[in-house]
Order: structure tokens, then sequence, then C-alpha cells
């Protein structure tokens, strides 16, 4: 048996670190990713994190196959207020480089929220126990917004469940309320595709339209153990009825999500 379900998280700050480095500033991804996510998820019904080297967490491998929506909450057209902070390590056990002084400087998100929609099987242990405890507000170990800094939370009273039917054609134009993949490409194929604009249904413009893109982790590779990456996609648009998305479910509030 299946629940579609949606929570809200929020944090007062929020970091989820890029694996690049630039000019010595750490960034952060916009949205929150799946990889990310599946973490909140485990802390909440307290299954292990990393543990060994080239290994994967058991809540990793436990949860990975839930199929999850996320949509930005309190943003500005799908960006979140950044800031720069910088940290002074000077507990002497910084490197000799740095003469025992390590300044870590970090691009953090402001008060990032998200409504996470979960489609979760009820005959699955883990994720009937997930199922429970979000809708208790309930965890096990303290869940953290990318960093152990900053704490997140989460209102029982904001948790929804919802009917659901799976889409696989659309016959009229139509809005997603989450973020979505375009498509699926290889990274040469997303260098030549000159096409990102021709999803999107442009009648009747007006200037609380917008659209942004954000290439965002989707699972852990199982051979180079780094992240698989698809190009993202958050508007208020409609798309062309023609559109290829995948995974899409309609609500019964009428809202169409993809699920990942």
């Amino acid at each position: 048996m299946e629940k579609l379900i949606s929570f809200i998280i929020k944090a007062e700050k929020g970091f989820f670190k890029k694996p690049d480095i630039n000019e010595g500033i750490y960034l952060t991804f916009n949205m929150i990713h799946k990889p990310a996510l599946l973490g909140i998820l485990g802390a909440i019904i307290g299954l292990e994190g990393y543990k060994e080297n080239e290994k994967f967490p058991k809540y990793y491998v436990e949860l990975k196959s839930i199929p999850i929506g996320i949509k930005p909450m309190g943003d500005e057209n799908g960006n979140f207020q950044k800031i720069v902070i910088s940290y002074n390590n000077t507990t002497g056990m910084a490197s000799e480089e740095a003469g025992g002084n390590l300044i870590v400087t970090e691009q953090t998100l402001i008060k990032p929220a998200y409504k996470i929609y979960l489609l979760i099987d009820l005959t699955h242990t883990n994720q009937k126990k997930l199922y429970e405890y979000i809708k208790s507000q309930k965890a096990e170990f303290l869940p953290y917004m990318g960093k152990n800094d900053y704490s997140l939370w989460w209102d029982r009273n904001e948790v929804e469940e919802y009917e659901f039917e799976s889409i696989v054609e659309n016959k009229e134009n139509f809005i997603i309320s989450t973020i979505f993949i375009k498509k699926n490409t290889t990274v040469k194929e997303a260098k030549e595709d000159k096409q990102d604009f021709d999803l999107f249904d442009f009648s009747g413009l007006n200037d609380n339209q917008f659209v942004s893109f954000e290439r965002l982790p989707i699972s852990l590779n199982e051979k180079l153990f780094q992240y698989d990456y698809a190009d993202f996609a958050y508007t208020n648009f409609r798309l062309k009825a023609e559109a290829q998305i995948n995974n899409l479910y309609k609500l019964d509030t009428g809202e169409l999500v993809q699920l990942n």
C-alpha cells in the first residue's frame, strides 16, 4: 500500500556543499537534493550514517527507492537569500601551512524551507516507520539542513496526505508545483541542447512569472562513490502539453508534482 504525503522542513540557515571549491569559498546548492534529503529522513527514523569508506550508509541503502518531490517555500522566484560566513579555527589543529590558524569561508542559505513530497510504501518496514514519525513530528536523531549547526524542524499540523494518480500524458498545457528534471542528458548532450525554453508556454507573459535552473545530485554512483546529476527547473510558467516530463503525479488538490 502506498501513501503520498508532504511536510515542510525549515531552518534558520542551511548549507548543501557543492563538491567543487571556488577561490577558497565553499559553495552551496540552492535547492536541497535527494541524497541530502535521504540523510534527513534517515536521521528521523534513526538509521546509521557513513561508517566505512566506499560503503553506502544504511539510510541511503534503505531509503533510496522512495520517490521524492521538492518544492521551495518562502523563496524568491526559486532562489533563497545567501550570505558568506567565515569561521576562524584557532584550536591549533589547523594545517602548518596555515600557521595553525585556518579560515573557512562558506556560502550559506538564509531561512531555507522546502515542502517535501514522499511516495511511501507501507509494506516496507523503514518507510512505514518514516510515515509514522513524520506524522507525529518525531525524530530519533536531530535532523539538520546540510550541516549539524543548522538543525531543522517541521510542524505536524502542516503534514498533508493526498489521493493521487500517475500521469502518463498531458492533453493540455500544465504547471508543475515542484522542481522537475527537464530531461535525462549526458554532459555532452546538455552542452549541445539549445531547446531548454521550448518546454514553456510564453503566451500571456507577465512580470510575476519566472524560471530558474540548477544542476543537482539525484543519487550516489555505485561505482565511483560520487554524485550523479540531473538538470532541474523550477517555474510558474505553464509547460506545453507535448513536453516530455517523466514521473508526474496529479494530487487531489489539483497540483502536479514530479517524484524521483
